[in-house]
């Protein structure tokens, strides 16, 4: 049985695993194991198990909203440049209430940045990523392999994976599990976590609006759940159509007219008629938090340790965000000759990443409650809200940076520096 040391063992090669070797892999002395179930480079990620209609074509390509802040981040890992010519950017959000006067507007310009955000599509930025990944010195690439076993002790960890059949024990001061929300490193240690269902289901497609999207994001709420529009290239829009769960079947069994003219009903005519719909997937929704996020000789990270609602689009950003500190609190405890995979160093990373965690997950769950609250209250004293937050500024400062990502302290990288 073959043994290989690691200073960190990723376990989960997904975008957010992927981005933490990418940030750490030029690191001297620092060696690193990315282990993953499915070869890289593959169409398929882990987890991404969905119902679909249709073999996807190139219109139908998934996308994925990326923050300013995830802009920084990428920038302080000089991948940026990489990716910049394959964006859109998010020039304005447009937030309403179906049926209400309520609307707020941000606006990039009124923030000093070129874009709120960026929409990329998700398999260009996991091409990105392995392109970055072959050309870090010291990163070895552990796939296509399944995790079977992890123990921790007091000296580290040790992970017992399979590999074609073939099984091989890999130790390492430091194991990171970005695996997902169905995490295999939280089952075998037995970690719990917290689940809230939304008995909600989140149904994506692409589609093609009448009008230019003017590099604009809507978000419109409806008595269903939000409908996510995000500007993508040839005037197609990625769309997050959340909906009861106990309708999504009948939705996703609508031939094409049926569901984009169910669609138009529900978000309106702000971008004239739905000219054409892609494949649809369906996906359930919930809230899942684990209860620990550090152990000794562990950290948990991306959706392994908080899965969002999609709404405001902050789950892959909140995971990045958990990168940029986990390697910056990796690199200063090796520059300062400590154990990485003490207790000391992982709780600082625990306690950096707690507030932000938490603001993100009761900023887009709060949402979800109060939108989704039939009673006239609630409708009235949300629209006000709105409104409110559309005409003063501070106000809209406040949720312009928490929607880019940039609240509290920030790392390094998130601030667009070298580690």
């Amino acid at each position: 049985m073959a043994t290989s040391d690691y200073d960190i063992l990723i376990i989960g090669g997904g975008m957010v695993g992927a981005s933490l070797a990418c940030a750490l892999g030029n690191q001297p002395g620092l060696r690193i194991g990315l282990i993953e179930a499915t070869p890289l480079g593959a169409t398929a990620t882990p987890g991404s198990a969905a119902t679909s209609m249709a073999v996807p074509s190139s219109y139908d390509d998934r996308s994925i909203a990326l923050a300013y802040g995830t802009r920084r981040i990428f920038e302080g890992m000089g991948l940026w440049p990489l990716l910049a010519d394959s964006t859109s950017p998010i020039k304005k959000i447009h937030v309403s209430d179906r049926g209400h006067f309520g609307v707020t507007r941000l606006n990039c310009a009124d923030e000093g940045v070129d874009a709120m955000g960026y929409v990329v599509v998700s398999r260009v930025l996991g091409q990105m990523l392995a392109r970055a990944l072959a050309n870090v010195p010291n990163v070895d690439l552990i796939c296509p392999a399944l995790l079977t076993d992890i123990t921790i002790n007091s000296s580290g960890a040790q992970i017992v994976i399979d590999q074609a059949g073939t099984q091989r024990t890999l130790t390492a001061q430091l194991v990171v599990a970005a695996d997902g929300g169905k995490s295999a490193v939280r089952e075998h240690l037995g970690i719990a976590s917290t689940t809230w269902d939304y008995h909600q289901t989140a149904i994506i497609t692409n589609i093609t609006p009448q009008h230019n999207h003017a590099q604009t994001a809507y978000e419109r709420f409806t008595e269903t759940g939000p409908i996510a529009m995000l500007p993508m290239s040839d005037n197609r829009c990625a769309v997050v159509w959340t909906v009861a769960s106990d309708q999504a079947a009948n939705i996703m069994r609508m031939d094409d007219d049926a569901f984009r003219h169910g669609l138009q009903a529900a978000f309106g005519y702000r971008l004239g008629k739905l000219q054409k719909v892609g494949t649809r997937r369906a996906y359930p929704l919930a809230l899942t938090a684990a209860r620990e996020h550090v152990r000794p000789h562990l950290a948990i990270i991306g959706n392994a340790a908080h899965t969002l609602h999609p709404i405001a689009g902050q789950g892959f950003n909140l995971g990045l965000r958990d990168v940029a500190a986990l390697a910056q609190i990796v690199v200063d405890a090796r520059r300062g000759g400590r154990d990485i995979g003490s207790m000391d160093v992982l709780a600082d990373y625990a306690d950096w990443r707690r507030h932000d965690q938490r603001r993100a997950i009761a900023f887009t769950d709060s949402l979800i409650r109060i939108f989704t609250n039939p009673l006239a209250p609630f409708a009235l004293g949300r629209n006000l809200g709105l409104v409110a937050v559309d005409l003063l500024p501070p106000l809209k400062h406040i949720l312009a940076r928490q929607t880019m990502g940039l609240v509290g302290k920030l790392p390094r990288l998130a601030r667009g520096l070298a580690l």
